[in-house]
């Protein structure tokens, strides 16, 4: 007699604080209850998930987790799997392979966990000839460089990228060059080479010469149409993006620190005026949201080869902890995937 399916319990990595780092508070739990789906989710089984920094930071700052979040949580956001139940009046069918976001929480979607729940718009099926290990990768970096770029360029653009080689920077090179674009972006000297096979025209070599400093020497010769900072760690590349950019262009800062030096460094953008010491660009902050035509695309763009997932690693869902360790460096070139049941997933055939 095989097993009942969904079974009742599952496994899922949980968090009840983040004191001296939340990879060093993760615990397995063997048997916890899955998740019951609201109205306006599916319940789906997880295949593979991504790690992102947004899965540690805020819930690292003290006392987010005590009043911002119900414990115990569990980390991840993006996922590729199947759907097991899907929400009442939606076109996806059980047993279909899917890819996005999981939960409503930004922070703790719950994606590290065998079956977690996705709502209606957050999850679109994966494009044959797509592996759900790369499709896993896409919800928060590829839908974050689509949203920051495409909307903004049009073909024959230049645009800078800074931080060319992580998760984000890896999609948004490739989706700038699927739209016709002129591609800068800055990287570190063991990146460049990467950078260069994903389509970078142009690559500044941080370790090499200053940022800044290479930007207003290529601005002699043209300014950007269009800059995203995966960074967000040198200010001045905002407050002196008048310099290099284009009066009609736009300056996304998507990377960033959760400190205070980085919220005062926000103030200071946002509210004082240029002749003050503030920003004379044009400059917005950001965050992605669900959306199925994007995801769509980018789910179109893998399948010609026009967009490929970059993944660093690839860890055992039983390593969860040294997989965050390693997103924790900084240094991944590309997306750090969670193999949450590849092998053992239920088919739709099945």
């Amino acid at each position: 007699m095989s097993a009942p399916f969904p079974p009742p319990t599952m496994r899922s990595w949980q968090y009840s604080r983040t004191v001296g780092g939340l990879e060093k508070n993760l615990s397995l739990n063997p048997a916890a209850p899955l998740p019951t789906p609201k109205p306006d989710q599916h319940l789906v089984q997880v295949i593979a998930a991504a790690l992102n920094p947004v899965d540690y930071k805020p819930a690292e700052i003290p006392g987010f987790l005590r009043f911002a979040m119900t414990k115990p949580a569990t980390p991840g956001t993006d996922f590729a799997g199947t759907i097991v139940r899907p929400a009442p009046g939606s076109p996806l069918k059980a047993g279909q392979l899917v890819f996005g976001a999981c939960g409503t929480s930004p922070v703790a979607g719950g994606a590290l966990r065998e079956f977690s729940v996705s709502k209606v718009g957050s999850a679109v099926p994966i494009p044959e000839g797509v592996e759900p290990i790369h499709a896993a990768t896409v919800a928060v970096a590829g839908m974050t460089a689509y949203q920051s770029i495409v909307p903004h360029v049009k073909a024959g653009d230049k645009i800078f990228i800074n931080g060319g080689s992580g998760g984000t920077g890896a999609f948004g090179i490739q989706m700038a060059k699927a739209v016709g674009c002129h591609v800068t972006t800055a990287c570190s000297t063991a990146n460049v080479g990467v950078c260069r096979e994903l389509g970078a025209d142009d690559v500044v070599d941080y370790k090499k010469e200053n940022v800044l400093e290479a930007l207003l020497l290529k601005a002699k010769e043209h300014n950007f149409d269009h800059v995203v900072d995966n960074v967000g760690t040198d200010d001045q590349l905002a407050l002196r993006c008048h310099e290099f950019l284009r009066s009609d262009g736009l300056m996304v800062i998507v990377g960033g620190e959760a400190t205070l030096k980085a919220v005062k460094q926000t103030l200071r953008r946002t509210l004082l005026p240029g002749f003050l010491g503030g920003v004379k660009g044009k400059v917005v902050g950001f965050w992605p949201v669900p959306n199925v035509e994007h995801m769509q695309q980018i789910g179109e763009w893998m399948k010609e080869g026009k967009v490929k997932a970059v993944v660093d690693s690839k860890f055992a869902f039983e390593e969860l902890p040294q997989a965050f360790e390693k997103l924790r460096t900084g240094r991944a070139r590309g997306k750090i995937v969670v193999d949450v049941a590849s092998a053992t997933y239920k088919k739709g055939s099945e």
